[in-house]
Formats: structure tokens, C-alpha cells, sequence
């Protein structure tokens, strides 16, 4: 008997032969609360055998339909052709030199592509890292570096990681900062354009918040004093939060005005998510640094920070580093990546997702009240779940939807400040009868409500 392989060759369908978890998992899972921290928490515990596509298989044998693409990772899929072929080619040729000691191709590649694919014709530079928090700490040192100034300006509903100076740019306190202050001073929050929730409603959104977050930088700060703004163009962990349009280019206008660096954090929404490459191009926003992660490599940990050469250059030499930041085979998986989403134009099959998705969670808030409002761009959409009649967050309802569709088949996540948003980042590479299979699950676990 042939085993099966993960990738593409997986083969597509949903298929529950056990109890979720199956007994496999359950014995992992006994294993995983004995032997790894309980701060490593877990959304769904069933532990992954095979991958690819839009499935996940399970080592019970269930394939379960992957509404989360690891948070935004495997935008590919996971085990894409390209990725495991030029991935594997380097794992025979060398494994790592550490960049800093002798440099490789593969890093420089991948900059030469982040140069030409981020918003902007002017001449770009970057530098490599592990994950998108050490990016963002990044960008503050090089901000920092250029600007000679310390204050960093975030927004409220922000996500930019767990290491001690991301925590304090992040603005949820559980489960990202309870218990583990003090953190990195000089960071200082202001409002954003969140519509749903906005006081005078959508139409005033915009204006508002932007004068708002204004005058408070400059009352509070002072604009000379701001090495960096800082914001997620579509707002990842705070619920997938559309900035109404005009407040993203009034805030860089700012920026640009007063010397900061304009810094846009495309961790999540970042290589064709949202329907374009970076969601920065949605409203022509040209950042003067952007970061990136999740979705650049096909699965394997890299992230960058990329922007104006002569502000990538304010850092002294040897500055900027680590000992794994670009490693060679997550390069090359990057360079796979890259060329699987120009090959299947992953940018036109995220919108395509986008439509399918809208269409049918728009009926599905037509006959279910408690969602209160949908929104997102591409293949990063979310629906927010209110209380009948309200807008006060609705945790509860969110929490069971996702049990049952975890039940049924189907992997989704969840996030929001308020922990009232269901959020959908599938593959971007996931069948259309896949897809809807999904959107079926989802629907029967409403009516379970």
C-alpha cells in the first residue's frame, strides 16, 4: 500500500471517520499537557498528519476543510509544488551559514522580489528575519535609527506580536499581555477608524477618527518626538477591522508632513491575501517601511522588513541581524511561494473567493441577527456576532459556532478585542466546491445555535 502524501495531491474533500478529537489526538493531546508549557494553547486539538490544498488530514484519518491556512501562512497551500522542490534542492545543498558570515544567493533574491513587489517605484531595500514581531522590532529600530527620534504611535484594536516591545504596540491585554509587564516605553495609542463601532456611525468614521488620532499626537506626543506610525492596513488579531476609507492616507499624509516613518504591517494581510499583493494598495497607500511574515514562505518561518533604501540604510552596520533571520531554505521557500502566486494568480483567486464568500455570508446574516456586521478584503473576511437587537459582542454565540464547525469538519478561527469575530483566511489555492462545502458547515452550525 501507497501512503499518501501531503500537497496538492491530497485529496480534496471533507471526511469525518471518528469523533473530533479521534482517540490518535486524544493520546497526542495526553502527551502535549505532559511534556509542553500550558501557556501554548491550542484552538483545535486534533493533530495534523498530511496537508494541502484546503484540507487538513488528522492522524485519525479525518480531512478537515482549513478555514485558517495556519493564520494566514499557508497561502499556497500547505506543501506546494514549488515550495517543497526549491526547499528540498537547498536542504541538500547547505542547511545554513548564518547571512552575516557567508552570505547566499537566496537572500538576495528575495530581497530583490520584496523590492519589486511592495508598494511604490522608488528604491527599496530590506533585511530578513524569524517572525513578524521580530520584523516590527525591526522597523522601530530602523525608524528610530533614521528619525533620531523615540515615540511609536499605534492604534487601538492593533496587533504587532509577543515579544516585550511588540506586547506594549499590541492593545489587547488577554491573552497577549496580562501578567508579563512592564513593557517598552516611548509607545503611545490613538484612536482608528473602526466603522461598525464608530459613536456617529461609518459616514463620520474616517474624518473623525484621523482628527481625533491627530490631535492627540500632537497634543499628547508631539510630532517631533515620532520616530514611527505603525498599523495593519486591515487589522489582523483586533477582528479583521477595515479602516474606513480615507483615514489610512489622511494618517500617512501626516507622517509625511511631520518627518515619521509611515510603517505598514502586512504580516497578516500581506502576498495577495486581500486580494492584491499588499492591502496598502487598496487605497494607493505607499508606506515608507512594510513588514512582512506569514504568508511569504509557503509555511517555513522568514519575515522582512522592506522600505526606502536610505531609511533601510539609517542603521549602523551590524545592526540589523540574527543568527537565523533569511535562512537559506526558508528563502527558497519564499522564492517558490512567490512564484506559485504569480503562476495561479493568487491575487484573482482570492478576490474570486471574496465573492463567493460575501454572497453567502450576506444571506446568512439576512436570516441571523446576531451577526451584526461583515467585512474584509479577498480571502480575509470576518463576521462579527452581536447580541439580538445590539451591538453589545456576542463571545458566547462565536465560541459555539466555532465548536460546532470544529465538530463537523471544518477548522475556523476566532479573534476580535471584544473575542466576538469569526474570521475566515483559507488557502487561497482551495477548491470552489471546497469552499462552499465550508460555507454549508458553517450555516448548520448556526442553526445549532
Amino acid at each position: 500500500m501507497t501512503e499518501l502524501s501531503g500537497g496538492p495531491s491530497l485529496p480534496q474533500e471533507r471526511r469525518i471517520v471518528t469523533a473530533i478529537p479521534g482517540p490518535k489526538s486524544q493520546e497526542l493531546l495526553a502527551r502535549k499537557t505532559a511534556a509542553v508549557a500550558a501557556g501554548v494553547g491550542t484552538v483545535m486539538p486534533v493533530f495534523a498528519a498530511r496537508a494541502g490544498g484546503g484540507v487538513i488530514e488528522d492522524v485519525d484519518g479525518n480531512s478537515l476543510i482549513d478555514f485558517g491556512s495556519g493564520i494566514a501562512v499557508t497561502s499556497v497551500g500547505a506543501s506546494a509544488e514549488a515550495v517543497v522542490r526549491r526547499a528540498t534542492a537547498q536542504l541538500a545543498d547547505f542547511t545554513h551559514t548564518c547571512f552575516m558570515v557567508t552570505p547566499y544567493e537566496g537572500y538576495v533574491a528575495v530581497c530583490e522580489e520584496l523590492a519589486a513587489l511592495t508598494p511604490g517605484d522608488h528604491p527599496k531595500k530590506s533585511a530578513l528575519f524569524n517572525s513578524g514581531a521580530e520584523a516590527v522590532e525591526n522597523a522601530v529600530k530602523i525608524a528610530r535609527a533614521y528619525t533620531k527620534r523615540q515615540a511609536v504611535v499605534v492604534f487601538d484594536h492593533g496587533y504587532h506580536g509577543r515579544t516585550n516591545l511588540t506586547m506594549a504596540l499590541t492593545a489587547k491585554n488577554m491573552p497577549y499581555k496580562h501578567g508579563f509587564g512592564p513593557f517598552a516605553p516611548e509607545v503611545y495609542r490613538v484612536p482608528v477608524a473602526y466603522a461598525y463601532r464608530w459613536p456617529t456611525g461609518p459616514d463620520h468614521c474616517a474624518e473623525e477618527a484621523a482628527a481625533q488620532a491627530i490631535d492627540m499626537i500632537t497634543k499628547q506626543v508631539g510630532p517631533d518626538n515620532v520616530a514611527a506610525i505603525i498599523i495593519e492596513p486591515v487589522l489582523g488579531e483586533g477582528g479583521f477591522i477595515e479602516p474606513a476609507p480615507g483615514f489610512l492616507p489622511r494618517i500617512a499624509a501626516f507622517a509625511k508632513d511631520n518627518g515619521i516613518v509611515f510603517v505598514a504591517d502586512e504580516i497578516q494581510s500581506g502576498f495577495c491575501r486581500t486580494g492584491q499583493w499588499f492591502a496598502s494598495e487598496h487605497e494607493n497607500l505607499v508606506p515608507d517601511l512594510i513588514t512582512t511574515a506569514k504568508g511569504i514562505a509557503g509555511g517555513l518561518p522568514l519575515a522582512a522588513v522592506t522600505g526606502r533604501a536610505e531609511i533601510m540604510d539609517a542603521a549602523h552596520a551590524g545592526g540589523l541581524g540574527g543568527t537565523y533571520g533569511g535562512n537559506p531554505v526558508a528563502c527558497a521557500a519564499a522564492l517558490g511561494a512567490i512564484q506559485t502566486m504569480r503562476d495561479l494568480d493568487l491575487n484573482a483567486k482570492a478576490r474570486r473567493i471574496e465573492q463567493i464568500m460575501k454572497t453567502r455570508l450576506t444571506a446568512l446574516q439576512d436570516k441571523y441577527d446576531i451577526i451584526g456586521d461583515l467585512r474584509g478584503r479577498g480571502a480575509m473576511i470576518a463576521i462579527e456576532l452581536v447580541k439580538s437587537g445590539t451591538k453589545d459582542p456576542n463571545p458566547e454565540a462565536t465560541a459555539a459556532v466555532a465548536k460546532a464547525c470544529h465538530a463537523a469538519g471544518l477548522l475556523v478561527l476566532t479573534c476580535g478585542t471584544y473575542g466576538n469575530v469569526l474570521r475566515f483566511l483559507p488557502p487561497l489555492v482551495i477548491g470552489e466546491e471546497l469552499l462552499n462545502e465550508g460555507l454549508d458547515v458553517l450555516e448548520e452550525a448556526f442553526g445549532q445555535l
